[in-house]
């Protein structure tokens, strides 16, 4: 992964030579980090670098021809994704509401090209809470999925183009622990407030905010399936552009939010795999954890979905399935204890709270309606 690294890292500085290679990559191993880059979803950022290699660096034309057109192909879908924010930010602001653009599109916008992040989906927060954004989705001519009765931050709607399109009535899912959540989600409330107006057309909220909500977003899911690169990357971003005072106050509430030790690794990657100045990260690196979190992000690659040598879950029998899910969780003890604790009294809680989805469908496992 180290040729990988060494390419996000150069995308990122000022300087052309900066971080280039220091030796000429085999075929083999130039097609290894383009694998790799696209089971992290990084390949657009990886191609900026290769166009400031010098040329006796790169990889064979086939293959940068080959990464050229995935590049464009990633362009294209920020800028669909970005008229598409920009037009369900006026329809909803239209209704009297107030918007925020959430993470991708919004963390895109800071990169040196602000098309070479692999676009997602778009997440949209619209004030004013679950019963209000809910009915005047509705209004709206949306229809609303089954599987998101119920939920507690969000739900989907279809976008112009097929784009996914999640609605957040609350600005973030937040951490396992009900207490920590509590705290961080009443900062986030209060925070996401304070939103700037962007030329692409729609509202960000402050970087503060993103600092940490995303810092949640990374533990959440790297506690329930994984994280890769992808959300890794858009956290320097993050830190690069925020300021000391930004870095300062959220320092402050790592422990509150329950972040701190999970943000200790997290800084570790940050120095290690992208260069991050100790003076721009938020606590102390933690080695110990960050080499653990860095293995794990290797394995996961995108949010768990492109991991290494997965076996194929959905002929798997359900209680193969669900024995190995638990042992994933707890292996994680050594990041938060609390947080596998209560993810765990989270699964029991969601698992009781389906139960008449279960009897609609007559069966046990219903792993296979979300996945």
């Amino acid at each position: 992964m180290e040729p990988l690294y060494k390419l996000l890292r150069m995308a990122f500085s000022p300087e052309e030579g900066s971080f280039a290679l220091d030796r000429k990559l085999s075929d083999s191993e130039w097609a290894s980090v383009h694998s790799e880059s696209l089971r992290h979803l990084v390949t657009a950022i990886a191609y900026r670098s290769i166009n400031r290699l010098p040329k006796e660096l790169r990889p064979s034309m086939e293959l940068v021809f080959q990464w050229a057109s995935e590049a464009e192909t990633v362009k294209g879908h920020n800028e669909l994704l970005n008229a598409e924010a920009a037009r369900l930010a006026q329809l909803f602001e239209a209704q009297g509401r107030k918007t925020a653009v959430l993470k991708g599109a919004a963390n895109a916008r800071l990169y040196p090209d602000p098309f070479m992040r692999h676009a997602g989906d778009i997440d949209l927060w619209v004030e004013g809470g679950r019963k209000s954004v809910v009915a005047l989705v509705k209004k709206m001519g949306y229809e609303l999925d089954e599987k998101d009765e119920g939920s507690p931050h969000h739900i989907h709607i279809q976008g112009a183009s097929k784009v996914p399109v999640e609605v957040h009535f609350r600005p973030s899912s937040g951490v396992f622990n009900p207490f920590a959540r509590r705290r961080l989600l009443r900062y986030l409330e209060n925070e996401i407030l304070n939103t700037e107006r962007v030329p692409e057309g729609f509202s960000v909220p402050s970087i503060k905010f993103a600092l940490a909500m995303q810092l949640a977003h990374i533990q959440r899911h790297f506690f329930k399936g994984g994280v890769g690169l992808k959300q890794l990357v858009d956290y320097f971003v993050l830190l690069e552009h925020s300021t000391a005072n930004d870095r300062r106050e959220i320092s402050a509430k790592l422990s509150r939010f329950g972040l701190k030790r999970l943000g200790a690794a997290v800084m570790w990657i940050m120095g290690e795999v992208f260069g991050l100045e100790n003076d721009k990260m938020l606590v102390p690196p933690d080695a110990k954890l960050g080499k653990r979190m860095l293995a794990e992000v290797y394995e996961s690659g995108n949010f768990g979905f492109n991991r290494v040598n997965a076996k194929d879950e959905h002929g798997m029998n359900f209680v193969v399935r669900w024995l190995g899910n638990r042992w994933k969780t707890i292996r994680l003890v050594p990041f938060s204890l609390s947080e596998v604790f209560w993810q765990e009294a989270d699964y029991w809680r969601d698992f009781v709270r389906k139960i008449p989805l279960r009897i609609k469908y007559r069966r046990i496992s219903i792993w296979d309606l979300y996945h």
